[in-house]
């Protein structure tokens, strides 16, 4: 089944989101590369493609998961989380419908 996970990004997160990006991005390819990642992006805090220093509100991933609590430990494993990137993550079944 796929999963909603939403990663909120605590104050002053930016310069903590890009030393741990590299890991995050690297869990991210291996979903990829397994067929299991459906979207992965993160949202500025502003409204603007690159949002400079403003950084961002947080992150949202969609991907397969044998289970809700399979889904929840992936997302707390996160190098963000560890990294204190995100102030809170939110995980939740999601169904595809379009496209």
């Amino acid at each position: 089944m796929w999963y909603l996970i939403e990663g909120y990004d605590g104050a002053d997160a930016l310069p903590k989101r890009q030393q741990a990006r590299p890991q995050h991005l690297a869990r991210l390819q291996a979903l990829r590369e397994q067929g299991r990642l459906l979207l992965a992006g993160p949202c500025p805090a502003i409204d603007a493609e690159d949002p400079g220093p403003a950084g961002f509100s947080g992150s949202l991933i969609v991907a397969e998961f044998e289970s809700l609590d399979a889904a929840r430990a992936w997302a707390e494993a996160d190098p963000y989380v560890a990294a204190g990137v995100y102030s809170r993550v939110e995980v939740r079944p999601f169904r595809k419908v379009l496209p």
